[in-house]
């Protein structure tokens, strides 16, 4: 098919057509896209709850750069977008080997998915190995309510879970006051009615709602800890930040460690019942939390790697990456097993299309991201001397809501790269990019060495009312939407590696300084507790 009327599908095709139909009709469908009725693809509408910041003073497109994207998207679309592996991939990770904590049996399993299904693709695949510092697994968690027959009070079942990589209690279990703190600010914590120490403490939250929500869940808890910590109390129970009884898993360490204290997330309802009698019967009510996590030592963990290599500049790298690893009360469908589905079948696109890029492309599954993006971190050192022939770090992790652009990390430099490739997919609005950086994902450690990152922007969806929880399963997967970002990903991919003109340059670690605080990432490094690590080389680029 000629790359005009292909240029034509992809800046205006919206599929339809059940994958199933006959090579006949798809031409057909092809030929009648190519003409002026060609059904669009609607844009993604303004999500209230993402806003984002278009950057500004974009230059013009090299009309070469984009007719060799326009060719590449031709072949590439259909290939995604007809019948593909994509779906079936997708549940037997999801459905039959589940949730995939680092260190895990399901883990191991799922990297041996993934090998399988690059080698069906035809990309050739290898792991690379790294130590994980701890290993864990959740045990049996409850909260038993004490006394309340004598007070009067019916007693109920409390829902919970532990939190990731929360130390177990001993087998008898925390038994104490329990102590609302509120929000655990500091006034909350000073302001307390009941003795701190040794006791168990009930924190609030909000409903979370936006990205900014969940951000802030994060950003907040390293100060709670902290004076819980120096208070003396025992444990902390965070109150469920979702509605309707849905629990959910999140873990606050950032490299990998135990967390410092026993804690757990409290159903919202439940905890919110609970802070009414802590309320009502000051200083009376006491629990009994019990927790027998399973924790170990040291353990080897693998991130998986396949690479489509380049014919004019092999030595030079575009990385298109997901995070393989999910937590385990859902089977981790849109955290992130969607978009590691994504990887494998861009590969997979990209190679049946017969397209050689000239530089390699890259398709990295990444472990341990969940405790602290650990596997791109042991990636990025492992891969040091290479890294000023890395040319971008592409990265998907936000379930399936459409994409709008990319989070470009403060590299205004690269936008002009990144718009020429995505511009034959201009009407499916792609090309609104952002300026902003958050620790969210595994882009990190790559930013922190200077490499050129983008982060692929995407709607909600339903991703944040199932983000970590046990909600989380193949069901809410909206498979168009996943075949129309893996063509998107894989032109980004492809587009860059086969870009004539340089792009791409290394920062250096002045110039990384200056973007951590051009973009505000370092007030969230300090937040987080990365601000140390990166001064003092642990993380980043050396000093």
């Amino acid at each position: 098919m000629p790359s005009q009327r292909f240029l034509f599908l992809v800046k205006g095709f919206s599929m339809t057509m059940h994958p199933a139909a006959p090579a006949g009709l798809l031409l057909l469908a092809l030929l009648f896209l190519s003409g002026p009725l060609g059904a669009q693809l609607p844009q993604a509408p303004a999500d209230p709850l993402h806003p984002v910041r278009t950057i500004q003073g974009v230059g013009a497109c090299s009309a070469s750069e984009v007719s060799s994207c326009a060719e590449a998207a031709g072949k590439i679309l259909p290939l995604v977008m007809g019948p593909s592996p994509l779906e079936e991939n997708l549940r037997r990770l999801a459905d039959e080997i589940g949730g995939r904590v680092s260190g895990s049996a399901e883990m191991a399993q799922a990297v041996k998915w993934g090998e399988g299904a690059f080698r069906a693709a035809g990309v050739a695949v290898h792991t690379e190995n790294y130590t994980m510092p701890v290993s864990w697994a959740a045990g049996e968690t409850k909260l038993e309510l004490l006394g309340f027959e004598a007070m009067g009070i019916e007693r109920f079942s409390v829902h919970l879970a532990a939190e990731g990589w929360s130390p177990a209690t001993s087998a008898a279990g925390i038994e104490a006051p329990l102590v609302d703190v509120r929000y655990g600010t500091a006034s909350d914590f000073a302001n307390a009615q009941t003795p701190l120490k040794g006791a168990i403490l009930l924190v609030h939250g909000d409903v979370s709602v936006t990205w900014a929500d969940l951000f802030a869940e994060y950003l907040r808890a390293p100060e709670i800890i902290e004076r819980t910590v120096k208070s003396g109390a025992a444990a902390i129970l965070w109150t469920s930040q979702r509605e309707r009884l849905l629990l959910y898993r999140h873990t606050n360490t950032g490299d990998g460690a135990l967390e410092e204290l026993p804690q757990a997330v409290v159903a919202r309802e439940d905890a919110l019942r609970l802070s009414r009698l802590v309320a009502a019967h000051a200083g009376k009510i006491r629990v009994r939390f019990t927790m027998n996590n399973s924790v170990g030592g040291a353990v080897e963990q693998q991130n998986l790697v396949g690479e489509i290599r380049g014919y004019e500049k092999p030595d030079e790298v575009v990385l298109l990456g997901a995070h393989l690893d999910s937590w385990e009360l859902g089977t981790g469908a849109l955290d992130n097993g969607c978009n590691a589905a994504m990887v494998i079948e861009a590969a997979r696109a990209i190679k049946a299309s017969g397209l050689v890029p000239r530089r390699t492309i890259r398709f990295v599954l990444f472990s341990g991201e969940e405790q602290g993006l650990l596997g791109s971190w042991a990636y990025s050192r492992s891969h040091d001397s290479e890294l000023d022939k890395f040319r971008a770090v592409i990265i998907f992790d936000s379930g399936v809501g459409r994409v709008t652009g990319y989070s470009l990390g403060g590299r205004r430099d690269i936008e002009d790269a990144v718009r020429e490739t995505l511009e034959p997919l201009d009407s499916w609005d792609v090309n609104r990019h952002t300026e902003d950086s958050d620790i969210g994902t595994d882009n990190f450690d790559f930013l922190l060495q200077g490499v050129p990152t983008l982060v692929a922007n995407q709607a909600v969806s339903n991703y944040l009312e199932n983000y970590h929880a046990a909600s989380d399963t193949f069901d809410k997967v909206d498979l168009r939407e996943l075949k129309l970002n893996t063509v998107i990903a894989a032109l980004t991919a492809w587009g860059l590696a086969n870009r004539n003109a340089p792009f791409g340059k290394r920062q250096s670690r002045a110039e990384i300084e200056a973007l951590l605080k051009d973009t505000g990432l370092d007030q969230q490094m300090k937040a987080l507790g990365y601000w140390e690590v990166w001064q003092n080389g642990t993380r980043g680029r050396k000093p």
